[in-house]
């Protein structure tokens, strides 16, 4: 499924890449996605048959049929499939039965309908239109043989990738993103043309079997129009092959009950807001937090960023693990994807990832931190989710079912903390990861200041002057002295500590005394196990082994650090005994050096000595001891 051949879609987009009509109208998302790749496939020799979306955009989910889907959920999968669709619709604006189609669902009854009838030797489709066409992929745009550093393939090579010809189809201009100049055209549309499926003739064709729309229903008293309708209808509520549970009949004895403790008769400590990025590092320091006396620190909101490494979905970990902890009341908002002045104007979840990505997507990044690597589903299961399902009382067009499981935003949530403190109270904040949220509180509110006591920050390299150690900006060896909190938006650490807030500042070095997997494992198998302690053991033990055993782990130790804001914060002198020393620091928001094979700058996120005007900042210098909390 995918590509746009002779699209003809009831709206007037020529294409579904809503995010960059005005840079490219042709290309189909999938191919986009990696237009070299469509090509290599397309041009295979193996046969193809394309299901695009002029075959998609004509079977929209129509009332008739939402109706009878609602009235057909005789399966565990039926009833799991007309609850996705229902919350897909809701969080749609304008006429949601104009706006949703049944892309990927028709094409696997496409796919079915050829396979099942290849075999009784006959091209007829029982659920679309077929036509055979010659096309091919476009992978760059004219005029070819330039060499401007947006083509990977050719640039920087003597001798092209793959064997490709210089003057070729493949040698001219790539998108480089959503915003590039080269396709942009004043008062013009895009003329960039990548993924783009096209209709073409001669050498480089290839003949692709195609769906050109989706058949009518042939019976036409029928209020369903489609005949895929009436096959998905009867497929996903036929018993044979049903599903044998859904999750309340696996666990029979969940219940979805909020743990809130009464916390009426406890003199509280100071309030503390909790700023993570959701990385495993900072879970380690989450459940630290919840094992203090609440006489001590009171943790009464967590702020999470998806700029930094995890998605923002990954709350669901957040949410889970309060569960468990039994506290259910502390509100967690959803910050930004993007560092600040890293999204687009027009598009707010759409924007440039310059710094986050350098942060792996998969293995011992992103995809690891989604799941814990491996272990949040042995969490408990919170009964707060993550959705992005709105409503009208929060200023959407469509209304939901269940308005308030609205996601709160991070803003949110320190707006509500501020009215909900008692007057002269004031807030602890502390932060493990990109200060992207702190920096927006600081702009949205000039009178923040006065309301964050204090803040604590894990981040920066204050150990560079000599040059004699670097700093952990992983797979970004141009920039060898920055530290990765800082580098993942460092505007925004540039806004906090130009700020007038009092920072005790956690750096690099320090951290770098907490690298100790083996002892710290060992500790936490001689110790009665809590089934918090077991949990990170085991946690703490499968990172350790991954980083023995695979090279792309290697940097997993430096998570551990993590836990010292934490610790610092809690004030804890019985298990660290600490030393601070006063620095004025400035972060380097150097312009950038980028080219499109080297993307982020050299200096970015690193810290400059010497600035008497900047903030004054309590650098956490010395620890007599490292590991003996745990």
């Amino acid at each position: 499924m995918g590509g746009a051949v002779r699209l003809n879609k009831p709206t007037s987009d020529n294409s579904n890449m809503f995010t960059t009509f005005r840079s490219n109208p042709y290309a189909e998302f999938n191919f986009f996605s990696d237009p070299f790749a469509a090509y290599q496939v397309i041009h295979s020799g193996i046969p193809i048959t394309l299901v695009p979306l002029d075959a998609t955009n004509t079977i929209p989910i129509t009332r008739e049929f939402f109706e009878a889907f609602e009235q057909n959920q005789h399966t565990f999968e039926a009833q799991y499939a007309f609850k996705a669709l229902k919350m897909a619709l809701h969080t749609l604006s304008g006429d949601n039965f104009k706006n949703y189609f049944m892309w990927d669902s028709f094409m696997s009854g496409v796919a079915t309908s050829a396979m099942r009838n290849i075999r009784e030797k006959h091209d007829e489709n029982d659920f679309a239109e077929m036509e055979y066409m010659n096309i091919t992929v476009v992978t760059s745009n004219e005029p070819y043989g330039i060499f401007d550093g947006s083509n990977t393939l050719f640039d920087g090579h003597k001798i092209p990738k793959f064997g490709l010809r210089e003057n070729g189809v493949h040698s001219g201009h790539v998108q480089t993103g959503i915003r590039d100049p080269f396709c942009l055209r004043e008062n013009r549309t895009g003329v960039c043309k990548d993924g783009y499926t096209e209709e073409v003739t001669g050498p480089d064709s290839v003949r692709v079997r195609v769906a050109t729309r989706a058949k009518p229903n042939h019976d036409n008293t029928s209020s369903l129009d489609r005949q895929y309708f009436v096959s998905f209808l009867d497929v996903l509520n036929r018993a044979q092959h049903k599903g044998q549970f859904n999750f309340t009949s696996e666990f029979p004895h969940y219940k979805q009950v909020f743990y809130k403790p009464d916390f009426k008769e406890k003199k509280l400590g100071k309030i503390v807001v909790f700023d993570m990025d959701m990385s495993v590092g900072d879970f380690l320091a989450l459940f630290y937090l919840l094992k203090v006396p609440v006489e001590e620190i009171y943790l009464k909101a967590i702020l999470v960023t998806g700029s930094g490494w995890a998605n923002a979905a990954t709350i669901d970990v957040v949410y889970d693990l309060l569960h468990m902890m039994g506290r259910d009341d502390i509100d967690v908002g959803l910050g930004d994807s993007f560092g600040l002045n890293q999204s687009y104007p027009n598009n707010p979840n759409v924007g440039d990832c310059k710094y986050s990505q350098a942060i792996p997507h998969g293995s011992a990044g992103r995809l690891d931190s989604d799941t814990l690597y491996g272990l949040a589903r042995d969490l408990p299961r919170s009964p707060r989710r993550y959705t992005s399902a709105n409503s009208i009382m929060f200023g959407a067009s469509p209304n939901t079912e269940f308005p308030q499981l609205k996601q709160p935003l991070a803003l949110e949530v320190w707006r509500s903390l501020v009215k909900s403190i008692d007057d002269g109270s004031r807030v602890t904040y502390l932060s493990n990861g990109p200060l992207t949220n702190l920096a927006n509180i600081l702009l949205s509110d000039a009178n923040s200041s006065s309301i964050i006591q204090e803040v604590f920050i894990l981040g920066g390299h204050t150990d560079y002057k000599n040059k004699q150690e670097t700093g952990n900006v992983i797979n970004v060896p141009s920039n060898k002295y920055a530290e990765l909190n800082m580098f993942l938006d460092p505007l925004s650490a540039k806004i906090v500590f130009d700020s007038s807030l009092e920072i005790t500042l956690i750096p690099l070095r320090m951290q770098l005394n907490v690298y100790a997997f083996p002892e710290i494992i060992k500790r936490l198998q001689v110790k009665t196990m809590t089934p918090e302690a077991s949990f990170i053991r085991r946690l703490l033990t499968r990172l350790h082994r991954l980083q023995q055993n695979h090279h792309m782990y290697r940097h997993v130790d430096m998570f551990l650090g993590e836990i010292l804001a934490a610790i610092i914060a809690t004030n804890d002198q019985k298990v660290l005994n600490s030393t601070f020393e006063i620095q004025h620091l400035k972060v380097s928001t150097l312009p950038s050096m980028m080219t499109t094979s080297d993307f982020v700058t050299s200096g970015d996120g690193s810290f400059m000595y010497g600035y008497r005007g900047n903030t004054l900042v309590f650098s956490l210098h010395q620890l007599s001891s490292t590991v003996d909390g745990w």
